[in-house]
This record gives structure tokens, C-alpha cells and sequence, in this order.
């Protein structure tokens, strides 16, 4: 997969933030970070992004209510929900709201590579679908996939 792709990383959690950023940037990605949901919600208006790995369990405003925004507003970003107390009630919630996916913490570096590939590819299709032509997610359609290896 060789696209561009602009990442959010929202967790209350500066080492987790820093770990998922860290995992993820690489030539072809772009990713920040948000400290809480309200932070999120600024970062969002500000530029679009592809990809969001949210957290649940947030001071102030908390993952839910963050997922239930950005689907409203922003329904093309693909939403991965990262969370340190999983649920079955929370998963449902989660992916009945528009999330792509649903992880339990921690996550192995492959773990959070691959759900933002997947990510990034179901946005993909989704693009080719609704558009009918050649692919480009906020960015240029070159660059190189993101892989273990390829993680700084």
C-alpha cells in the first residue's frame, strides 16, 4: 500500500502517545498527537485526518463522546478505538458508532501498525468506491507502507 495518510494518536497517556507515534511515523505518515478529546475535536477542525487511534478512558470529555463527534462531522475518518479496559458492551458501542476497529492495551508495535494499515486500506476502498477513480488520502499517492521494519 503506497499512500500518504495523516494520524491522530488521542490517549490521556504520554508514554502510550509517544509509543503509538513513534510506531507509526515513517516517510509516508503524518502523526500527531491529543492529550484529551477536547484537544481531539480542535485538532480535527484544524485538518483532516485519516486515521484516529482513541482511547476510551479520558479526563473531560471520554472516547465515546469523542467517536460520536467525529463520525458525525468527520464520517470519512476511520476511527480505531484503543482501550486498557476492554468490554464486550464498550466493543459493540464502539463499532456501532463507526469505529473500524476495537483494541485491548497493550498493544505489540505490529498490532498498532497493522490496525492502522487496515485502517488506512478500508479508507481506501471506501474512497474508490464512492469516487470511481485513483486513490489519495489527504496527501500524494506515493510513499512507501508502513511495516515492522519500517517503523522509526
Amino acid at each position: 500500500m503506497n499512500t500518504h495518510a495523516n494520524i491522530l494518536v488521542v490517549d490521556d497517556e504520554e508514554v502510550v502517545r509517544r509509543g503509538f507515534q513513534r510506531v507509526l511515523a515513517s516517510g509516508c505518515r503524518h502523526v500527531e498527537t491529543a492529550g484529551t478529546g477536547e484537544d481531539a475535536l480542535q485538532a480535527m477542525e484544524a485538518r483532516p485526518y485519516d486515521v484516529v487511534l482513541l482511547d476510551l478512558r479520558m479526563p473531560g470529555m471520554n472516547g465515546m463522546s469523542v467517536l460520536k463527534t467525529m463520525k458525525r462531522r468527520w464520517p470519512e475518518g476511520e476511527v480505531i478505538v484503543v482501550t486498557g479496559y476492554p468490554s464486550v458492551d464498550t466493543a459493540k458501542e464502539a463499532i456501532r458508532l463507526g469505529a473500524c476497529d476495537y483494541l485491548a492495551k497493550p498493544l505489540a508495535p505490529c498490532e498498532v501498525i497493522e490496525a492502522a494499515n487496515s485502517a488506512i486500506e478500508r479508507k481506501h476502498w471506501t474512497l474508490r468506491r464512492e469516487g470511481g477513480g485513483a486513490w489519495q488520502v489527504n496527501g500524494s499517492n506515493d510513499g512507501a507502507a508502513l511495516a515492522p521494519g519500517n517503523a522509526s
